[in-house]
């Protein structure tokens, strides 16, 4: 077995199947925190402060985005809240959850995943943003019942 260094096509590995290595595997790992409070009731997109930037080895490269956030919340009345929560790369939101928080749960995990294709070898940023349905709840991010807390976005390279 032989490793094959081209100076056009990159490094062939024996188990690899393409020139940057062996498929699915992880090439770099960056981990991003944030650990500012912030409350929001915006009916808008805002930031919450949660970014990282991976600059891909390889245009052929997946992305695989890793979020846990946690929150806290105060619903308005006896309803509930719906916040909706996206990942974005660069400028463009790449996926969207909605989740649900009830008058009885106060503080609640943002935990989300996402395989992206981003074709690129730039440096590549991606963050969180959220909106609540309705505007007279509060919600906390990097909170949990009582202190702040860290919230963590990994950004995982995958050879393909």
């Amino acid at each position: 077995m032989s490793l094959v260094l081209d100076g056009s096509a990159g490094v062939t590995f024996p188990t690899g199947s393409g020139t940057q290595g062996a498929q699915s595997k992880v090439l770099q790992v960056v981990q991003g925190t944030y650990n500012t409070a912030f409350s929001t009731s915006s009916t808008s997109f805002i930031d919450t402060g949660l970014t990282a930037t991976i600059t891909p080895l390889f245009s052929t490269s997946k992305i695989l985005v890793l979020i846990s956030q946690q929150g806290f919340a105060i619903p308005s009345g006896s309803g509930t809240q719906d916040y909706v929560t996206n990942i974005v790369r660069g400028s463009t939101n790449i996926m969207q959850t909605k989740s649900q928080i009830t008058a009885s749960q106060s503080t609640f995990g943002n935990f989300m995943q996402f395989l992206d294709s981003p074709a690129t070898t730039s440096a590549t940023t991606y963050k969180t943003q959220v909106y609540l349905a309705i505007s007279t709840s509060t919600v906390y991010f990097q909170w949990a019942t009582s202190s702040p807390s860290v919230s963590t976005i990994t950004l995982m390279e995958i050879a393909q």
